[in-house]
């Protein structure tokens, strides 16, 4: 290997280190790339750098981002969650396992309509955790449930990490969109019906909700209710999704309609003030911000990474996985899944994907399936432990006998339930191409 590709592994490792001692990621990120970079070649190698971190600025589909992070904030802070879960958990409570069925059906349209994950866990711990255990579930299955349905909107559109793959792929927002429709559904299916095999299983695991509880709501009051609760957020998502997948608006255009329709939702619903604004425009703010400044940090590694010829080590590193582009896309995979026990979703997507993607482009991998695989995979690292996001966001609200290693243990079936996802679009990539394609995207 040349001086230069030493000094790229180099600055793989030095980043790895400087996350591992708690500096911030984007620091982490354009610390290590500018350090290595100079060494490499000088500052003649970050004269591009001015018009990439432009074209981040710039770009018109990243003006989705703050558009669907508000709209998803905006829903979350009207207390959507508590809602859909009361008219939801009624609707499936007379079955055994109900409530389990439930929650992943909560997941589905939260996830949908928000997309946020520390909300909808927060959400659904608070509301529902004990109630579960009030009900006999057992504490890791119960635990289970709420942080695979939690994570269900990073994979069901609109997505940040849709938005971010289509980039990084070159597809378009809408295409990613469609065909994360049918794979991320698929996964909620996973999930529900494992939940009801175990319960068909042993009966008395998770016991459905008791005839009293129900007969809370007469028939009449609980059709009222699903129209008046479920029916706005849905047709708001639906009406947002429908206008980019079928061509009729551009996803920021798109978005921008769903935030002024969230706003409308929640000024309906009479929850809306001045403070609730407030409140919303700040988290915006914070979670935008935090977003465009890791991307405009990737920009600086992803120079310097390809300058001291990182794309060429990584092409002779795939030479020796066996198993050709099978191998090399399931060792891809592997390896993403095994940074997600340490590292976010974004520092994945922008720092680890593009190292690879050169390669799987020339061998002529779709990659809009490529895609699907990868924001199923980066999924899974909101759940595996020690770092998983789920997991801490639940403990945060889990009563107190509910304990750290209970949730871990809660987490490990759901986590395979998603390989199983995962292994189903690998092997059927129609499961994710086929909308696009039929929509003629």
């Amino acid at each position: 290997m040349s001086p230069n590709e030493w000094l790229a592994i180099g600055m793989i490792g030095a980043f790895f280190v400087l996350l591992l001692i708690g500096l911030p990621v984007g620091i982490a990120i354009a610390s290590t790339a500018f350090f290595f970079g100079f060494i490499g070649f000088g500052p003649a190698l970050f004269n591009l750098l001015p018009s990439r971190i432009y074209g981040v600025v710039t770009n018109y589909t990243f003006m989705a981002i703050p558009l669907f992070v508000f709209m998803g904030v905006m829903l979350e802070k009207s207390k959507l969650a508590e809602e859909l879960i009361d008219v939801v958990g009624h609707l499936f409570g007379n079955i055994s396992g109900g409530m389990g069925v439930a929650i992943i059906a909560v997941g589905v349209l939260l996830g949908a309509a928000t997309g946020i994950v520390g909300a909808t866990i927060v959400t659904l711990g608070l509301l529902t955790l004990p109630t579960l255990l009030r009900r006999g579930y057992p504490k890791t299955l119960a635990t289970g449930m709420i942080c695979a349905s939690g994570t269900l909107g990073q994979i069901i559109p609109p997505s940040l990490v849709l938005i971010l793959l289509a980039e990084i792929l070159g597809e378009s927002v809408g295409t990613m969109f469609a065909a994360a429709m049918v794979p991320g559904l698929t996964l909620a299916a996973v999930y529900i019906v494992a939940i009801l095999v175990l319960a068909a299983l042993r009966p008395g695991l998770m016991p459905p909700i008791s005839a009293e509880e129900r007969a809370a709501l007469s028939r009449g009051q609980l059709i009222r209710k699903v129209v008046l609760v479920v029916g706005p957020p849905v047709g708001l998502v639906v009406a947002v999704l429908g206008s980019i997948i079928g061509g009729i608006a551009a996803p920021t255009e798109a978005a921008a309609m769903g935030a002024l329709g969230a706003l409308l939702f929640v000024g309906l619903s009479g929850r809306l003030n001045l403070g609730l604004l407030k409140e919303v425009a700040t988290a915006t703010l914070l979670i935008s911000a935090m977003v465009f400044f890791i991307l405009i940090c990737a920009q600086v590694f992803g120079l310097a990474f390809r300058g001291l010829g990182g794309e060429h080590l990584v092409a002779r590193m795939f030479d020796w996985v066996p198993g050709g582009e099978t191998g090399a896309l399931l060792f891809m995979l592997l390896l993403m899944f095994v940074l997600g026990f340490f590292l976010e979703w974004i520092e994945i997507t922008y720092i680890a994907l593009p190292l690879f993607l050169p390669f799987f482009v020339q061998l002529g991998v779709d990659m809009v399936w490529l895609g699907i695989l990868v924001g199923l995979i980066l999924q899974t690292s909101f759940l595996t432990p020690p770092f998983g996001w789920s997991l801490f966001f639940l403990k945060g609200v889990a009563p107190k006998e509910v304990s750290t290693l209970d949730i871990y243990k809660g987490a490990l079936p759901f986590i395979a339930l998603q390989f199983l996802a995962v292994a189903l679009v690998f092997m059927f990539p129609a499961i994710a191409t086929w909308l696009p394609q039929a929509i003629g995207w």
